[in-house]
């Protein structure tokens, strides 16, 4: 086997999941607001007790590593790396993003794209895009939601929007080739990415590993209001 542990709390979402080989084994999720120091060991507990598995029995410890919220992410990554240090496991990092675009993924044609959008404050959210294969097409970056953000891309072909940022694109952005998905953060991602990762070996350094908190933001000016240019 090869259990690998991982965990997602880079927004409002706590989850735990195992899986074994990239095949999720078991999730445990919350959505209750400021619980994720409170209730992050209990779900690790859970998880693994669900499951009939041990701490001695996984071989990594993966974590979303942002972008996403400061104290969602502090938690997590503080979490992974005392479960790694204590147990002797490897520690994966997964992009927050990447994770989340993974869920639409398998909804894709060849031509689609995926924009996965984590909220930040008032209009502006993490976003980056990637094609079927979660190649990066544009890459990580924060901006200010515009209805003209996507454009270049919606005149192409289909472009799928998840995430708890795409609230505020939906409301402004009407085109028949956009799709927004419900989908929010999830370890079940995580955990299959971080598989991949650990097939390559590609492992962070514990002493100097910290999150992506991704502070910056890029004004992106509407083409269709003169007072923004």
């Amino acid at each position: 086997m090869s259990l690998i542990l991982s965990i997602e709390t880079a927004t409002n979402v706590c989850s735990i999941a195992l899986h074994d080989k990239g095949e999720l084994l078991g999730l445990a999720e919350s959505c209750e607001p400021n619980s994720h120091g409170k209730l992050i060991m209990g779900m690790v507990d859970k998880v693994l007790n669900d499951t009939r598995c041990k701490r001695g029995d996984l071989k990594a410890i993966g974590v979303s590593k942002g972008p996403g919220s400061y104290t969602g992410l502090r938690i997590g990554i503080s979490t992974a790396k005392g479960l790694s240090f204590g147990l002797g496991l490897p520690l994966i990092g997964v992009d927050t993003l990447e994770g989340l675009a993974k869920q639409a993924a398998t909804a894709c044609k060849v031509n689609d794209l995926i924009v996965p959008m984590i909220d930040a404050r008032r209009m502006e959210v993490y976003t980056a895009t990637y094609d079927k294969d979660l190649n990066i097409v544009r890459p990580l970056s924060p901006l200010v939601v515009e209805e003209n953000v996507f454009e270049s891309y919606l005149e192409k072909g289909k472009v799928i929007f998840l995430g708890d940022g795409v609230k505020k694109l939906r409301e402004i952005l009407k085109h028949s080739n956009s799709v927004f998905l419900d989908s929010q953060n999830s370890a079940r991602t995580i955990g299959e990415l971080a598989f991949k990762k650990f097939e390559k070996g590609e492992f962070e350094d514990l002493a100097y590993f910290e999150p992506n908190y991704l502070k910056d933001f890029q004004v992106i000016k509407s083409k269709k209001n003169p007072l923004l240019q």
